[in-house]
């Protein structure tokens, strides 16, 4: 027996401390802590909203950035989207690390003329209703896609193919964000359509798209002759109204100063017709030496009195060498009555 008992290999004691004890208990309120603090603590960026769910179900939006509180897993859970971020989806090609890759797929539509037509496009859209988004689409962003194809297609259809890749391609573009929008809304996808925007609208390569790239050409040539003789109109008739308003307006200017220099006349008339008609000998004679004024500015006129009967010497030349003359300013109060000379 006791050698059967010498074979059994001899086990510790387990000696259960109160040190150990107070530290396993530390141990795991710091461990429970530490899996709170990660699980009850949250950031959300400038560009995220989160959806807090509370057993599954979404019970509050935080579109504040920066540190929030929730309860802990499993009770509540955080879902972080990029609901502020702009984003783009291509319609038509793919952009893989610069390298752009057609995608004919896509592409390639028929018009309202049954002609063939390849339209790429860019989609902007973000997030309006987190809620929607989560729980209405299983795959938005496909979703999204295939619903810009649509749209894209089903407008492309209502239209010629001339109008498509000419002047229509804005009207289009327009039309294709509102049939988008309405899909959107239809499905309560909770995205929004930011901007449509069509990167190439053309018929498929080879001798058709060289035709049509000449009726295009053709068409820009057309508007932009359309477009300077708008421009060269627009110019012309302002300048050519105001040309016309100086004109009446100098015209105008001239009427009326020959109507007042009438006037003037008709009242200079007036007064010394009225001066003649109290003394007409005087007035006429004044008249007469204020003409030979005008018509013989440089000539000397001499006026004496001859009423006598003797003749009287008048020693002119004497008088002009000397140049004590009394011709510069005729008397206009008396008039000659004798003889005159010069």
């Amino acid at each position: 027996m006791s050698e059967f008992n010498a074979s059994i290999p001899h086990r510790p004691e387990f000696n259960w401390s109160p040190k150990k004890t107070k530290a396993t208990i530390i141990g795991g309120v710091a461990l429970v802590a530490v899996i709170l603090g990660f699980t009850t603590f949250y950031t959300v960026q400038e560009q995220e909203h989160a959806a807090i769910l509370t057993f599954g179900k979404i019970t509050n939006n935080v579109e504040k950035a920066g540190l929030h509180f929730k309860l802990p897993y499993p009770i509540q859970e955080v879902i972080k989207l990029p609901a502020v971020k702009t984003q783009r989806i291509t319609i038509g090609y793919r952009d893989d690390n610069g390298q752009v890759r057609a995608v004919d797929e896509e592409a390639l539509m028929i018009t309202g003329d049954e002609n063939i037509v390849s339209a790429d496009a860019v989609v902007e859209w973000n997030i309006s209703n987190i809620e929607n988004y989560l729980y209405n689409i299983d795959d938005p962003e496909a979703f999204l896609r295939n619903s810009a194809i649509a749209a894209i297609r089903s407008v492309m259809g209502a239209n010629k193919l001339d109008y498509a890749i000419t002047e229509g391609k804005t009207v289009i573009q327009g039309k294709v964000k509102e049939k988008l929008i309405e899909l959107q809304t239809l499905y309560g996808t909770g995205i929004h359509i930011q901007d449509v925007k069509f990167q190439d609208i053309e018929p498929p390569g080879g001798e058709v798209t060289n035709a049509f790239r000449e009726v295009t050409n053709a068409r820009e040539q057309k508007n932009t002759k359309i477009n300077n003789a708008a421009k060269y109109e627009n110019d012309r008739i302002p300048k050519a109204r105001g040309e016309a308003e100086a004109l009446r307006q100098d015209a105008e200017g001239l009427k009326q100063s020959r109507i007042l220099n009438a006037q003037g006349d008709v009242a200079k008339f007036n007064a010394i017709y009225s001066e003649y008609v109290k003394n007409p000998y005087v007035t006429r004679e004044r008249l007469v030496i204020e003409t030979l004024e005008k018509i013989l500015p440089k000539a000397k006129i001499f006026i004496s009195d001859s009423s006598s009967e003797t003749v009287k010497y008048l020693p002119i030349n004497e008088l002009l060498r000397s140049g004590n003359t009394a011709s510069s300013t005729p008397s206009t109060g008396a008039a000659a009555q004798g003889g005159t000379g010069k």
